[in-house]
């Protein structure tokens, strides 16, 4: 009679001793957690007990707290109200030991901003940051990376060397999207109005600068020379429009921030509803009634809760908690239309 086929030996303490280059009586302190044995040698043979495939549950090779940073822009826009729900939603679901500190900096001020950066009140093994691109807060961040801490930021890119990810999504790519709708949808040669939340973020610097790249695709539509920032500011939003709406020729919006109650307050004035393409960001409950009443017609949404996922797993994975690569690459963005709005809240009621 045929012999049974033998199973495969697990890794012995001997194999895993050699793996990870310790005694073997250092891999029965590590695997039984006998004894004192430095994080280092810890974290080795406990990876080379992985490589080998050892059939048990392994020490965790993490002792104390993990303290990750988060820094967000003092901004009260519906997008950073989504973003602060998605950043407390996912922390939920991290180990206890994982510590989240999040802290709302004010947007225009580079010494409270690089302040945050340089000093943390901990020690940190990591940070997540969304904030302006200026020299101060690119010399911050080139600070604590060379010193070794993680760095991801999420939303708006800086341009630092080193940081470990950016998690957000493609700009350019999204002015891009705005700009091909825009010139799609467009009823008649005319203006088209870029309004932008603020210049000094990357981010809005990209997207209008993707639309335009591809209105040039639309030569009967003429862009306005310069992108007039609102600031997330409706009041802004509602005289530049008025402006160009009494000016005449205006075909096309497309604003690549917030205040957009002021847009909508300038376009049902002028009665130029349906007669006007807007195009602008994020899925909201004010955006979807705008979008049913036909005031809005694509709403281009960074899916908040996307970019904090991204952001968390590539720095836990930098700190040693996740062991899978997560995607690499830019969030993807969503297109939002009369045809696939939802009907449940994107926001809870005040």
């Amino acid at each position: 009679m045929r012999a049974p086929a033998r199973r495969k030996r697990s890794a012995r303490f001997e194999e895993i001793a050699a793996e990870a280059g310790v005694s073997i009586a250092t891999v029965d302190r590590v695997l039984n957690e006998r004894g004192s044995v430095s994080a280092a040698t810890r974290a080795r043979v406990v990876a080379a007990a992985k490589r080998l495939a050892v059939p048990r549950i392994l020490p965790d090779t993490r002792h104390g707290l993990l303290h990750i940073d988060v820094l967000l822009p003092n901004n009260s826009s519906p997008f950073f109200q989504r973003l602060t729900l998605a950043l407390q939603r996912s922390m939920q679901m991290l180990d206890r030991r994982i510590v989240v500190h999040r802290s709302q900096l004010p947007e225009g001020d580079d010494d409270v901003i690089a302040a945050a950066i340089l000093a943390p009140r901990h020690k940190r093994a990591g940070l997540i940051v969304t904030t302006h691109d200026t020299v101060p807060v690119r010399d911050a961040l080139a600070a604590v990376i060379e010193r070794g801490e993680q760095v991801v930021t999420m939303v708006t890119d800086v341009a630092t060397p080193g940081r470990l990810h950016y998690a957000g999504i493609d700009n350019i790519a999204a002015g891009r999207t705005a700009g091909y709708f825009v010139g799609r949808l467009a009823k008649r040669p005319g203006r088209v109005l870029l309004l932008a939340s603020r210049m000094d973020y990357r981010a809005h610097i990209d997207r209008i600068g993707g639309c335009r790249a591809a209105l040039e695709a639309f030569p009967e539509l003429e862009c306005t020379p310069l992108a007039i920032e609102m600031y997330d500011d409706a009041d802004r939003c509602y005289r530049a429009v008025a402006a160009a709406l009494k000016q005449g020729g205006l075909t096309g919006i497309y604003n690549s921030g917030y205040g957009s109650p002021g847009v909508e307050a300038a376009l049902r004035q002028f009665g130029a509803r349906g007669d006007v393409v807007w195009v602008g960001h994020e899925m909201l409950d004010t955006h979807r009634a705008y979008i049913e009443e036909g005031l809005m017609d694509v709403a281009i949404d960074q899916d908040p809760d996307g970019q904090v996922i991204s952001a968390l797993q590539h720095l836990l994975r930098a700190c040693g908690v996740v062991e899978d690569a997560p995607p690499e690459g830019p969030v993807e963005f969503r297109i939002f239309c009369p045809a696939n709005v939802r009907r449940s809240a994107y926001l809870p009621a005040a």
